[in-house]
Formats: structure tokens, sequence, C-alpha cells
């Protein structure tokens, strides 16, 4: 089991319960799951770049990713239907917990010129969104091993109903946000 599960479920939720003002604790907001997006405009003429972005997203994740594909023909682009133009994979459980631990205490802070993220990407479900400009952030992937530097999203869905309750609970588990 993760640490910052662990961490979360003993230390963190009676915290954010406190300060919520809930009463019970099953009503305390908590992360359901993490989605890593990566797309490679340059797989439509070249496989190659497609291939090596799975392989990196697969080292980041710990979790085979699935490949996605244009949904309609854009001619100005030279993308058919169906097309692969990149991948994603979905993160629950301890693999959450572990992908989450290593981006707040490893990745993040190895960011260029990083000044905190962003407290206005959240939607109005209590889902936060940001983007990462280079995979190499990440101490799994091998600089010499790299074709290209991708960037990709993450969405973090939580089950808080407002942006505050989100705010609160990524407070909590140390994401480093702007100072207003």
């Amino acid at each position: 089991m993760a640490n910052l599960k662990d961490r979360f479920n003993k230390e963190l939720r009676p915290v954010l319960q406190q300060e919520l003002d809930i009463k019970n604790i099953m009503a305390v907001p908590k992360l359901k799951k993490v989605v890593i997006n990566m797309g490679v405009g340059e797989a439509a003429n070249d496989k190659k770049h497609l291939e090596s972005a799975l392989q990196n997203l697969t080292e980041i994740s710990g979790q085979k990713p699935i490949t996605t594909k244009a949904r309609q023909s854009v001619a100005s682009f030279k993308i058919r239907e169906g097309w692969p133009l990149g991948c994603k994979v979905t993160l629950r459980g301890s693999k959450m917990y572990d992908f989450i631990e290593r981006l707040i205490m490893i990745a993040i802070p190895r960011e260029r010129d990083f000044r905190g993220l962003n407290p206005k990407s959240f939607d109005g479900q209590g889902n936060y969104s940001f983007g990462i400009k280079e995979q190499i952030i990440f101490p799994e992937i091998n600089y010499d091993n790299i074709d290209n530097i991708r960037g990709m999203d993450i969405c973090i869905n939580t089950t808080a109903n407002t942006k505050d309750d989100a705010l609160a609970l990524l407070k909590v588990l140390d994401f480093p946000f702007k100072q207003r």
C-alpha cells in the first residue's frame, strides 16, 4: 500500500474533516482516479513516435496505456479518422497514490522555471487538470533514450462536489499551488 494512501487515511483525512466541518468521515473528499494523457501529433507521419510515447507513459505510470485515435478526419492537418494520435492511462487505487506521491515529491520540483500550480484550474465538479511540458522530469525516464520532448496532461478526479473542497483536499496532500 502506498505511503501517501496510509498517511491520508490515518492523518490527513481527520484534519480535512475538521477543516471542512464535515460530520461523517465517509463524506470527506478523496481521490477517485488520475488520467494521464499524452498527445503525439507526429504519430500521423511516423509510428515510432507513438511507440516511444507509449513506452515513456508505461515507465511513468507503471501501467500499459491505451492508444487514442482520431475521431474525425482533418484535411488541413493531414489526419484521417481512426489514425492513432496519442495515448492515455487511467490510474486508480494504490498505483494512483504512488503516482501522486512521485509527482508531488520528485517530479514537480524538478520542473524548469516552476512557480507553482494554478489554483484556478478546477472545473465545476471538483476535478483538477494541469499540464507538464516535459516527460523528463520523472526519474524513471532515461534521458539518453528519449527521441523527443513531449508534454502530458494530468487530470485528477476527486469525490469533492465543489472547487473549494477539492482545493482543500489537494492542499492537504501538499500540492504546490501558487500563492495568490
